[in-house]
C-alpha cells in the first residue's frame, strides 16, 4: 500500500476477511521496493488473529489493538513464532536472498535499526546452534535469536505515514505484514543458507563484501 493512497483506503484496512480477502503471497518483482519508507504494509484482520495467538490472552491483545492500533506491542516468542533480529543492512540482504533464490519469507518487521524475521517456533535455538557449529557461518554477523522465554516488540497494526505528529512514527513498521491466520514461516536451515549467501553477495549487487578465508 503506497503512502499517498492511505487516506482513501483507510476505511477498508480493517474490514472482515470475507469482505477483504488476503491476496495470495507472490514474490516481489523488485525486492528493494519493499524497503522504501513510501511502501508501508498493514496487518489484515486475519494477520492480527495470528499475531494475537502468540499471547496468553489473545482477546485482550485484540482489544488493545482495537483501541490503540498505532501502538507497538510486546509479544512472547516460542508459541506461534520465533524471531531472528538482524542488523538492518544485513537483514535487507538476507530478505532479498530469500526472495531471489529461496522460498520467500513470512512476516518481517523493522524496529529501531533492526530487521525482525519471523520464523518457525523452535528455529531460533536451532539456528543459534548451527551458526556456532558450522565453520562457513563464521562470517555471518551476530544475530539475536529470540525463542521460548523471550519476547519482542512488534510494530503497530496500523501506521500513519503522512503526518509528522502521528503517534505511530518511530514505532517501527511492517516490511512484510502478517496477512493470514497461518502464514508460512521459514525454518532454521532456510534462514541459515540465506545468511551465508548474503555474506558472499555484494549489498545491492554493488558494494564489496569480504569473502570467507581458508
Amino acid at each position: 500500500m503506497r503512502g499517498e493512497g492511505y487516506a482513501a483506503l483507510l476505511p477498508a484496512v480493517r474490514q472482515t476477511p470475507l469482505s477483504l480477502p488476503a491476496a495470495p503471497r507472490t514474490p516481489h518483482p523488485a525486492a528493494v521496493d519493499i524497503w522504501t519508507y513510501q511502501s508501508v504494509e498493514y496487518v489484515t484482520v486475519a494477520g492480527e488473529a495470528w499475531l494475537a495467538s502468540a499471547s496468553e490472552y489473545p482477546r485482550s491483545m485484540r482489544a488493545l489493538w482495537e483501541s490503540r492500533p498505532w501502538a507497538p506491542s510486546v509479544l512472547p516468542c516460542g508459541r506461534t513464532f520465533d524471531v531472528i533480529s538482524m542488523p538492518s543492512l544485513f537483514g535487507r540482504r538476507v530478505l532479498d536472498e530469500l526472495w531471489a533464490s529461496g522460498p520467500g519469507c513470512g512476516p518481517v518487521a523493522a524496529y529501531r535499526g533492526r530487521t525482525l524475521l519471523f520464523v518457525q517456533p523452535g528455529a531460533a535455538a536451532r539456528l543459534r546452534r548451527l551458526l556456532a557449529w558450522e565453520e562457513w557461518a563464521r562470517d555471518v554477523p551476530p544475530l539475536l535469536c529470540h525463542g521460548r522465554g523471550d519476547a519482542v516488540t512488534v510494530p503497530p497494526v496500523q501506521r500513519m505515514v503522512n503526518s509528522p505528529d502521528s503517534p505511530g512514527l518511530g514505532a517501527g513498521r511492517w516490511i512484510v505484514a502478517p496477512d493470514s491466520r497461518e502464514p508460512w514461516l521459514p525454518g532454521a536451515s532456510v534462514v541459515l543458507w540465506a545468511c551465508v549467501r548474503a555474506t558472499r553477495e555484494p549489498a545491492d549487487r554493488g558494494e564489496p563484501v569480504a569473502l570467507p578465508t581458508g
